[in-house]
């Protein structure tokens, strides 16, 4: 059993910021090997000890090279002012670009981009505005996310930078105000893990089919809240969109950094990236006195030539917690669904089934960019016969850029030609926000990242994942195919194995939990006390915890998010917690000068399944469920993101997958997770109380009746860290303190 905490020397770390660099260890000692992303934190950590070198699981402070955030700039902006900021440490360092709501043209949405625009002209900003195209295809193209570099974003999808060498990883709003006003924030650095990728596509085969079926054959958090490094004969003959697409949706696959290496396939297409951005620029031989051509100030010719010299690689002895290996030459196409990415089909059996849609979608940072929309428009060329009777494709490019470059070359005008419904560059449908999202009953097939349950429109709804050429093909017959002109041997079989897997590792960890009892700081309560809920669900996600027609909702206040927490995934989650809803009085952490031993917190103590919180980095998942009454949740396991907004927010989060065990037996429908309670209900109501306690790291649970049993399991004891930004009601409030001391 683990608690995700940080440790103590962490929070001296905050404690003992300062301005700029601090001395770090050289990455080249011998002695301690690295990965690839290990040298590269290695390179933005700060105030490291002198001779530290940066390995998995160690707790250190980053400043990354950028930090993007798109509409939930207007929320960063309001906790940036909160925590007492007055100057942008870096204003080189943030990024904003607006790009999930650009439908919503009423006047509350416009006054709110321009509320974000006016705040990056006052600090010097960097700003995109709507339109410009998706925050993570920007920040390709215009050189924020460069190899061998690591920068940040408040969206879970940052993992996508790592399609370019570029250790992309997603933060929290919290977060982001913390390094708008330092410059810096906490990280843990993930285990690491191999996929080794042999041989090479066959034409059809995309890059979109190499990542759903990762997903769905490497189904059992096998690279659960782990960094990706991509190695292998294979990854050469991948173009750079192709590793785009996987690195963006290593993110659904529960990985929190998904990196390719910077090889010549990626040196190439930076060169011809160069050579196309200098073509913008007027040039004559013929007048000499001309100056130089201006360079793009991140993306030019000295920068590519520094790269080139000075390459990273993974050293011979790295240590890796887990080896995958993927044959890309036994690959068939794949779907992905419905509603989840843990379920990939190989496309001769889907298509068998002539399952119909209703909607289509080429949209999003994961498959819309230029060779995307070439691949569709080719597919409906070649059908001739445009979109289905009853069926609406929406397309929507990636960027601007990617638009003009798809007109130029006409791929643009056949999809519309085609009958394809025309969306401004930006999330749309894939986030469930504006024009075509799925309705009550419908079908929908999508070239995005994510099909979970209500995410793109009604709960109700099916959704299912593929490539381009799929999706459009799709939507020229009405059922789920691939095009007429791709021929496969559907008895192919797909090569994957897992050469060496971490579980010896976490069961050291495990039996390793039963740690000494954790000194309480004052006023952090010794008890969390309350009725039991059980969802007996693993993977359940942030869209079914707070759904995203919410997210950017900025006025929401927590009394409302209390009483939609969980709608997604069952509408009466709510009204059972204020059911049950201790009446007790529960003294303020902040304000509770007494000793930690006399404070007991009342609440409703939520039990989930493992990989909660799976998904988005939208924090309102856990303060939703600390408004409704919920101070603590134990889990099999939690989605890294989820925890550190938990931790960042004040709900305490702690691992007790025996109790999930016991639970799951008792109550669970067949006595598995998945299928709600015994009688269908999705959330169960045991009628069990239970005490952790937090000094002894002990959970005592007394079961239902007057005379009930009594169990007890042992948990890791809560962090002096977690204690401290608890107390400070969270990281924003544990800036401001630190503002104030300085």
């Amino acid at each position: 059993m683990r608690l995700f905490t940080r440790p103590q020397r962490a929070l001296s770390q905050l404690r003992c910021t300062r301005n700029g660099y601090a001395t770090t260890a050289s990455s080249s000692n011998p002695a301690v090997p690295q990965t690839f992303i290990e040298k590269v934190v290695q390179k933005y950590a700060v105030d490291l000890p002198h001779h530290k070198v940066v390995k998995a699981g160690d707790y250190v402070m980053i400043r990354p090279a950028h930090c993007m955030t798109h509409d939930n700039t207007g929320p960063v902006i309001s906790k940036f002012g909160s925590i007492g900021a007055t100057r942008i440490h870096d204003p080189s360092q943030p990024v904003f670009v607006l790009d999930h709501d650009v439908q919503n043209k009423s006047p509350k949405n416009l006054k709110k981009y321009a509320t974000i625009e006016a705040f990056a002209r006052q600090h010097s900003i960097d700003f995109y505005p709507a339109g410009r195209g998706i925050g993570h295809q920007v920040l390709i193209e215009e050189g924020y996310a460069f190899p061998q570099e690591l920068t940040v974003a408040s969206d879970s999808h940052s993992n996508m930078y790592g399609g370019v060498g570029c250790v992309g990883t997603p933060i929290v709003r919290t977060d982001a105000a913390a390094l708008w006003a330092t410059g810096k924030t906490w990280w843990q650095v993930p285990r690491m893990v191999k996929v080794e990728l042999k041989g090479r596509l066959a034409p059809g085969v995309s890059g979109k089919d190499v990542i759903v079926a990762l997903c769905g054959t490497f189904n059992k958090d096998e690279v659960l809240n782990a960094a990706i490094e991509f190695v292998g004969e294979g990854v050469a003959s991948l173009s750079v969109d192709d590793r785009l697409a996987i690195s963006n949706m290593t993110t659904e696959w529960g990985a929190l950094a998904g990196v390719f290496p910077v090889d010549n396939t990626l040196l190439s297409w930076y060169d011809k990236y160069v050579a196309k951005l200098e073509a913008r620029s007027f040039r004559s031989s013929m007048s000499p006195s001309l100056p130089p051509t201006p360079e793009h100030p991140r993306i030019n010719r000295s920068r590519l030539a520094a790269l080139t010299a000075a390459q990273i690689t993974s050293d011979p002895h790295a240590v890796y917690s887990t080896h995958l290996t993927f044959d890309l030459s036994t690959l068939l196409p794949h779907v992905s669904g419905p509603n989840s990415v843990k379920i990939s089909t190989p496309l001769p059996a889907l298509a068998e089934k002539r399952i119909p849609i209703q909607k289509a979608y080429l949209v999003s940072c994961t498959n819309s960019r230029a060779s995307d929309l070439a691949a569709a428009a080719a597919v409906l060329r070649e059908g001739k016969t445009g979109v289905a009777s009853g069926v609406q494709f929406y397309i929507a490019a990636a960027s601007s850029e990617v638009q003009a470059e798809a007109e130029i070359a006409g791929d643009w005008q056949t999809l519309v030609a085609a009958g394809a419904r025309v969306l401004p560059p930006g999330c749309g449908p894939c986030i469930g926000l504006g024009t075509g999202l799925l309705e009550d009953g419908e079908t929908g097939i999508s070239a995005t990242n994510r099909n979970y349950k209500g995410r793109m429109g009604h709960p109700n709804a099916q959704a299912y994942l593929a490539s381009p050429a799929v999706v459009a093909a799709s939507a020229m017959k009405g059922y789920i195919c691939g095009p007429d002109s791709d021929a496969f041997d559907a008895q192919r079989q797909l090569h994957a194995s897992v050469v060496s897997s971490p579980e010896a590792e976490s069961a050291a960890s495990s039996s390793a939990s039963t740690s000494a009892p954790e000194p309480l700081l004052p006023g952090f309560p010794s008890t969390f006390s309350g009725p039991l809920l059980f969802t007996p669900q693993d993977n359940l996600n942030t869209d079914g915890i707070y759904p995203g027609k919410y997210t950017y909702q900025d006025d929401i206040t927590l009394e409302r998010q209390a009483e939609i927490v969980m709608e997604n995934y069952d509408p009466s989650f709510a009204a059972t917690v204020r059911s049950i809803l201790p009446t007790q009085p529960t003294p303020s952490p902040s304000s509770s000068p007494s000793p930690s031993p006399g404070i007991t917190k009342h609440g409703v103590i939520l039990v989930a399944g493992f990989n909660f919180g799976t998904g988005s980095s939208r924090e309102q998942a856990a303060t939703a469920l600390k408004s409704a009454g919920i101070p603590l949740v134990l889990a099999g396991s939690f989605g890294d993101i989820f925890k550190r907004n938990a931790i960042n927010n004040g709900l305490v989060c702690i691992e007790c997958p025996e109790l999930v065990a016991d639970l799951t037996e008792l109550y669970a429908k067949d006595g598995a997770r998945g299928r709600g309670g015994k009688n269908g209900e999705m959330t169960v109501q045991p009628g069990w109380d239970v005490r952790v306690g937090m000094e002894d790291g002990k959970v005592e649970v007394k079961t239902k009746g007057g005379g009930g049993e009594e169990r007890v399991y042992k948990v890791r004891s809560v962090g002096a860290s977690v204690q401290e930004l608890w107390l400070c009601g969270g990281l924003e409030g544990f800036v401001l303190k630190t503002i104030r001391a300085s």
